[in-house]
């Protein structure tokens, strides 16, 4: 939609509700405009798709469906969304006006922010993105534009430890595909944050929302990207290809806990991330708990007197732990300074809160002051001592105590590897299983945190099971159309290939006639299944040539271009007669094809046997038992006893069934 259309909406009333009273902001997929909610009394934000996405009926029932779930994700830190409609036939969102600016704003004012201010920023964001998870969403568009920083409850947005963070846009997000591109041919998905997997697969999962968020974080520390290039799709492979530099890299001296933070939430291998939103807001958490004790630590410090020269060159001081020179330590709070400012009462020494002068004192009480501040020093040296201790204490606990090393569970059988981590102090959580042809069903292909990573004691592991060798099975593809087959071969992530095509009365062309392997088969990915198409009706159809001679059957044939291939059966048929067909009487065929013809060799022939000086009439009896047309010439019917004395054909002669057979008696 361009701005001429855009700022026409600017003074009317949606659906009789919403009054536009100025415009946001715009963006490739739709515009945000302030609108007033005179039925409420409310400022609301309300979103409306450009006309170039309202045509994609996908994209339409898919943005409805993810505002209908999102409006029932109820979260502080996110944008609540409390209506829906269409205007004029555009889809239009109606959400929670955030009175601030986006994160993205704040990086071109300031360019990075403190180590402190960016995870204050981070822990809220993923809060808001792992209330998502929760719910089985995925925004798959995290970036500073998608990060709102509204005012903080003591007012203004400078005071970002304390300022409220909202996250917006996740049904927008999810459904549109990373791979869209829109009318200037520009990638929808933000490259500068997009995950490897999107990249390379168009999927997404929770972890895709943890590789964004650590890209967020990045550009929060350093004030820059990792990856900048002149193409989009340069930069999208540059995070497929390359991993993410430390942060300390752009800017020395950030502390090793961020770097490794940045690291784990931006590995190229998702199976190697925290497995969502969740567990990497429990890692921020724990970094910022170790900095602040670092902090701690410093500022109490901060808080210890000048100590002057001793008068005993042999007193023993304890020697303060030394702080972190990459910490960042935060203003400490009221009344606590540097040596020679306000102190709190139990670090003031007596001279300075009395109205004695040291002159006076040393006067007056030249022995007991001087007891008595030697007795105040050493309390204070212990005091001190003991805070050290326990600050040090607290330090190793938060940083190192309560942590060790994760156990090798890779490619352990679940249960051992289930018993190796109880065994360790460890819980187990199995996430989504992965295809390997290296490692057993069943057994463990991953784990998070992986071997040997420091991880705090009695954590949960995420282990990662083999499904075993990747398989898909060949999709049944009969009656289905070219186009069709062709989404289901490749959906199954097989390569299609279309054989030779064939003539069919049933199947109509362009349909599926057969697959080569058949359907059921298990493949593995990229195997190709070779797909037969049909060809339509054949052009010639065959005749009916059963019960004609050969002769004319072939005749048939050749009026019609066809070919007789012939092949002689056994049959009580005439000789020379077609018994069968192959195809059927009817089938289309091509020309040239060639017709199966079953041709009758006759009937087996009869052996006539040697009847000579055998009773007349027995004679008789036995040639028609044998089928055959007798003709008997007794020369003396009157003569019981008559015998054969003549036949024709003579003994052993053979001759077709039903023929005749002739004998002579006297």
């Amino acid at each position: 939609m361009d701005t001429t259309v855009a700022d026409t909406l600017i003074g009317t009333t949606i659906d009789g509700r919403y009054r536009i009273t100025g415009r946001v902001a715009r963006g490739g997929m739709a515009t945000v405009y302030r609108a007033t909610d005179e039925r409420l009394g409310r400022t609301v934000a309300l979103k409306i798709i450009h006309p170039s996405q309202a045509t994609n009926v996908h994209f339409v029932d898919r943005f409805t469906d993810e505002a209908k779930t999102i409006a029932r994700l109820t979260h502080p830190n996110v944008v609540a969304v409390y209506d829906q409609g269409r205007h004029e036939g555009l889809p239009y969102l109606v959400m929670e006006f955030v009175q601030g600016r986006t994160l993205r704003d704040l990086l071109a004012q300031r360019r990075k922010l403190s180590a402190v201010e960016a995870l204050a920023i981070l822990e809220q964001m993923l809060a808001a993105i792992a209330a998502a998870h929760r719910a089985g969403l995925v925004h798959r568009d995290v970036k500073p534009e998608n990060v709102l920083v509204a005012e903080a409850p003591s007012g203004g947005t400078t005071d970002l430890v304390d300022a409220v963070v909202k996250v917006a846009d996740f049904g927008l997000a999810r459904a549109i595909e990373a791979s869209t591109v829109d009318e200037s041919g520009q990638l929808m998905a933000t490259v500068a944050y997009v995950a490897p997997e999107l990249v390379q697969a168009g999927q997404a999962d929770a972890r895709t929302d943890v590789y964004s968020a650590g890209i967020v974080m990045f550009e929060m520390l350093t004030g820059q990207v990792p990856y900048d290039a002149k193409d989009p799709v340069e930069v999208a492979w540059q995070h497929v290809d390359n991993d993410v530099p430390p942060p300390s890299k752009m800017v020395p001296g950030l502390p090793r806990a961020l770097d490794e933070l940045v690291a784990r939430a931006t590995r190229r291998n998702p199976a190697e991330r925290p497995t969502d939103a969740g567990r990497l807001l429990s890692e921020v958490q724990a970094v910022r708990d170790g900095l602040s004790a670092i902090n701690l630590q410093t500022a109490l410090m901060n808080q210890v007197p000048a100590r002057p020269p001793a008068a005993d060159a042999t007193t023993i001081v304890p020697a303060l732990p030394a702080t972190d020179a990459t910490a960042v330590v935060p203003p400490v709070p009221g009344g606590y300074g540097p040596p020679g400012g306000h102190r709190p009462s139990w670090a003031r020494l007596p001279e300075q809160g009395g109205a004695r002068t040291p002159g006076r004192r040393a006067v007056e009480e030249p022995h007991a002051g001087g007891f008595f501040a030697d007795r105040r020093r050493v309390t204070l040296v212990a005091l001190i001592a003991v805070i050290a201790l326990v600050v040090l204490g607290s330090t190793w606990w938060v940083t190192l105590g309560r942590y060790t090393d994760a156990p090798t569970l890779v490619n352990l059988p679940k249960a051992a590897a289930e018993q190796a981590a109880s065994k360790a102090g460890f819980g187990v959580f199995y996430g989504d299983g992965q295809y390997s042809d290296t490692v057993a069903k069943d057994s463990v292909v991953s784990q998070n945190p992986g071997p040997n990573e420091r991880v705090v004691k009695g954590e949960t592991l995420t282990l990662i099971l083999s499904l075993g060798p990747e398989v898909h099975p060949v999709p049944d593809l009969s009656g289905q159309e070219v186009a069709a087959a062709k989404g289901l071969v490749q959906e199954a992530g097989l390569n299609y290939k279309e054989g030779k095509g064939q003539y069919s009365d049933t199947v109509p062309e362009g349909v599926v006639i057969s697959t080569s392997p058949p359907a059921g088969t298990q493949l593995k990915p990229g195997d190709t299944v070779t797909v037969v198409l049909s060809k339509g009706r054949a052009p010639v159809t065959v005749p009916n040539l059963v019960g004609l001679n050969i002769n004319d059957a072939r005749s048939e044939l050749q009026k019609r271009g066809l070919t007789a291939l012939e092949r002689s059966k056994d049959s009580d048929q005439p000789a020379d007669q077609v018994l069968a067909q192959t195809p059927k009487p009817g089938t289309g065929v091509e020309k040239n094809a060639e017709i199966t013809l079953d041709v009758s060799k006759g009937p087996p022939l009869i052996t006539i046997p040697d009847l000579n000086n055998q009773p007349c009439g027995q004679a008789e009896n036995t040639l028609k038992g044998l089928g055959l047309q007798v003709q008997a010439n007794n020369l003396n019917p009157l003569n019981p006893n008559s015998a054969v004395r003549g036949q024709n054909p003579g003994p052993n002669a053979q001759v077709q069934p039903n023929s005749g057979a002739q004998i002579t008696c006297f």
